[in-house]
């Protein structure tokens, strides 16, 4: 495979989509810090001060604070982090769960703002707004033609809730342009993908992170399924790498009976705070299995352990990341904070399942890497774990702490050592792009078809997947796709429908074929 550094930026943000959550947003009630003086602070506090009044140079300190903060908490562990106050806002927004917008999902395509789809019920889709429009003007703001950043952009497209804003829209389908005033409005951010059934009994929930909204998101989901006669439930924190520790907690209570521990927290002193299952949840007998990989972090590992270690459900995949650290953000007063690790949790059988990390950040996250040099990812009795990190379930069954949930049925990676590559494309964001451009130019006579006829329509020439396949090599990739052929053209086909439909019906084709899904189907029978 050749890549070429331009589109790095690319395959990078989606292999690290996940490790931006894996530094977790856990909270943990404890006091609020207090600062004493020291001889220590003074130092920095003078230097600072000399570097202001004396340096030859005309130079930023507040650069250096970020340098100096990030370089201080990368002594203490990998998750203890800084975060800057022009990142605050997002991160912030996404953990709550909503933000107040016009309602579209779009690209920067071709130097103009292109909808991929209006969110339904959603304020643009109200006012008209269509899939394939393009959006020319907020205001008297022209937003085609010209780079515009990703800050100004949101900035004219994001408001007070009840504010307006008159869109000047192309519609390339129609060859018309016209305007439409929008009402902007609370747009929620999904942290549950999907709820479906798998089949007649089994109900499947997809959480992607632990915010605000999950419980409610899920519980909603839940009752759903349960409505269309759920006897067992798969849920998926594939990929999830982790958020608020309470959101687990309730979604773990769903599940065990009254007084079950699910996790237990201890900070520096000893303190322990222990959460316990009340009587209150609504699936406590039904068949559970959790679906868990090498990037299910924090909160999932959470989930995982209280049901693994209460013997309620059986743990699906390969072994979990392995954080069991706990952070509690703190404002350093200029917009800014620090989410600083307070403390350690462990699951009902009382082990920590944070892996080692006294060997510095390299290691710790190069220890990802070893995971694929050793085979761990590709057969069970690869994954090493020393015997003094031996555990007893409830019912007496061994469980391993030091780095991970391991699955109580093992998931090999799907296709074989060296596919990854090519696994994490056809999850990415190249894949709708090309979609994308495809629908740009067929939309009328895609909107015509049913879901079966768009699938059939993609997957049975290989129009779509020659086309994908110049589209890889343009953008300096080079595959050898023809044994991934039929792979090739599923993922094709669902973000096909995603596009043209929904959610919903893109993970019904997508889990189809889906490894685990099968390899759990399977075991069950």
């Amino acid at each position: 495979m050749r890549i070429k550094k331009i589109y790095l930026p690319v395959i990078i943000t989606t292999a690290l989509a996940v490790g931006v959550l894996i530094g977790g947003y856990l909270n943990f009630s404890a006091p609020t810090a207090t600062f004493s003086s020291n001889a220590s602070k003074n130092k920095l506090n003078k230097l600072l001060d000399f570097i202001n009044n004396e340096y030859v140079d005309e130079v930023n300190t507040d650069s250096i604070v970020d340098i100096t903060v990030n370089g201080i908490l990368e002594k203490l562990d990998p998750h203890s982090v800084y975060i800057a106050k022009n990142e605050l806002e997002s991160v912030a927004q996404s953990m709550k769960g909503d933000f107040v917008g016009i309602g579209v999902n779009f690209y920067t395509y071709k130097d103009s703002v292109a909808v991929i789809k209006p969110i339904a019920g959603g304020p643009s889709e109200k006012a008209g707004i269509k899939a394939g429009d393009r959006i020319l003007f907020a205001g008297n703001t022209k937003l085609f033609g010209k780079k515009i950043s990703n800050d100004t952009l949101f900035s004219k497209l994001k408001g007070e809730r009840g504010s307006k804003v008159e869109l000047t829209v192309f519609r390339k389908t129609e060859n018309k342009k016209f305007k439409v005033n929008v009402t902007r409005d609370l747009i929620p951010i999904k942290s549950v993908d999907v709820a479906l059934m798998l089949n007649a009994k089994t109900g499947y929930i997809k959480i992607n992170r632990f915010a605000e909204t999950t419980f409610k998101e899920f519980h909603q989901g839940l009752s759903k399924l349960k409505a269309a006669g759920m006897q067992e439930l798969v849920v998926d924190v594939r990929n999830n790498g982790g958020g608020y520790m309470e959101r687990a907690v309730e979604i773990a209570d769903e599940f065990l009976k009254d007084k079950e521990q699910i996790v237990k927290i201890k900070n520096r002193k000893g303190v322990e705070d222990v959460s316990y299952a009340t009587s209150k949840g609504s699936f406590e007998n039904g068949k559970l299995y959790i679906l868990i990989d090498e990037n299910s972090a924090s909160a999932s590992e959470i989930l995982a352990g209280a049901i693994q270690d209460n013997d309620r459900g059986l743990i699906v995949g390969r072994r979990s990341f392995g954080k069991g650290l706990v952070q509690r953000e703190m404002p350093l007063g200029d917009g800014s904070a620090v989410r600083l690790t307070v403390a350690r949790y462990y699951t009902p059988s009382g082990r920590s399942i944070q892996k080692p990390y006294n060997k510095g950040l390299e290691e710790y996250y190069g220890e990802f890497e070893k995971r694929f040099e050793n085979g761990e990812l590709y057969a069970f009795d690869s994954i090493k774990v020393a015997d003094s990190l031996k555990f007893k379930t409830k019912k007496g069954k061994i469980v391993y702490g030091g780095g991970g949930i391991i699955p109580d049925i093992f998931v090999p990676m799907e296709g074989k050592h060296g596919d990854e590559a090519l696994n994490m494309i056809m999850q990415s964001g190249i894949v709708s792009y090309f979609v994308f451009e495809e629908l740009d130019n067929e939309r009328q006579q895609f909107q015509k078809l049913t879901i079966p006829q768009v699938e059939n329509k993609v997957r049975s020439t290989d129009f779509y997947y020659d086309g994908f396949r110049r589209h890889l090599s343009k953008s300096g990739l080079i595959f050898n796709l023809e044994k991934h052929k039929d792979k090739v053209k599923q993922y094709l086909a669902a973000e096909f429908v995603r596009q043209l439909f929904d959610e919903q019906h893109y993970y019904q084709l997508i889990l189809k074929e889906d490894p685990m899904i099968k390899s759990l189907m399977e075991a069950k029978k």
